[in-house]
């Protein structure tokens, strides 16, 4: 079991919820419950997934939360795409949200890789 709150990762998923709900918030209202609600799940879903694999048993378990992880932060990637293309977010955030989201991206998939490395 690892505590969560020590990982760079966790941190860095800290970080990009605080981002997500920063570049949503002007969002239009009649988005409220559509892309910015997706967004924000996204971005909880990856350190809730992260959080949640620290606190299990054994390390095969904890590398399937970060894939589960991998995968939120790879919706929040699209959704930051189309909201661009829709307008609602201009390019300089967006870029920013993607360079998070890669690095933590990046992060997840070398700690995959740290944790499986004798399956």
């Amino acid at each position: 079991m690892t505590d969560f709150k020590q990982l760079r990762v966790g941190s860095l998923a800290r970080d990009l919820v605080v981002q997500a709900y920063q570049a949503t918030a002007n969002f239009p209202a009649q988005e409220r419950y559509g892309l910015v609600s997706q967004m924000r799940r996204a971005a909880i879903s990856v350190g809730a997934n992260i959080a949640e694999g620290a606190g299990r048993n054994t390390d095969r378990e904890f590398a399937r939360f970060l894939r589960l992880a991998r995968g939120s932060a790879h919706e929040l990637e699209f959704e930051t795409q189309a909201a661009t293309d829709l307008g609602f977010l201009d390019e300089k955030n967006a870029a920013d949200l993607r360079e998070r989201i890669s690095q933590l991206s990046r992060m997840l998939n070398m700690l995959v890789r740290h944790l499986t490395r004798n399956d």
